[in-house]
């Protein structure tokens, strides 16, 4: 775990873990609006922070970045709990690492699904259900 941030309003490092999957090499880094905004800039030819972005360097392995104050104000306006958008992306960067896509509806269909199952399995609804 690697926070950029402060901690205040990021679920604890065990919860992230635990979300993370059993993945043999992930690192997980916070960062701030800044930092999000150059890497995806930077990697993504984007100029604006994004919610997560996943770096695979191997099978399952790789770095996840989640962007806090991207985060804290998309759960905001989803009205749903930090704690659960966190869940979601880290699962959602976590399955990039093993290889998911979303650029065509089977794969998105298929990335969702998964998704759904891993975060119904860590105690959270469907993040794709609007309530």
């Amino acid at each position: 775990m690697q926070y950029a941030v402060p901690r205040r309003g990021v679920p604890a490092a065990a919860s992230l873990r635990k979300w993370a999957l059993p993945c043999t090499e992930v690192t997980v880094r916070i960062v701030g609006a800044a930092e999000g905004r150059r890497l995806n800039r930077l990697y993504r030819k984007k100029d604006y922070a994004t919610n997560v972005l996943s770096f695979p360097y191997g099978k399952g392995r790789g770095d996840v970045v989640l962007c806090h104050p991207v985060i804290r104000r998309e759960a905001r306006a989803q009205g749903k709990s930090v704690a659960a958008h966190y869940a979601h992306l880290v699962l959602h960067g976590i399955l990039h690492l093993r290889g998911y896509r979303h650029e065509r509806k089977a794969e998105a269909r298929r990335m969702a699904r998964e998704e759904i199952r891993l975060l119904r399995r860590a105690g959270f609804r469907d993040p794709y259900t609007v309530e």
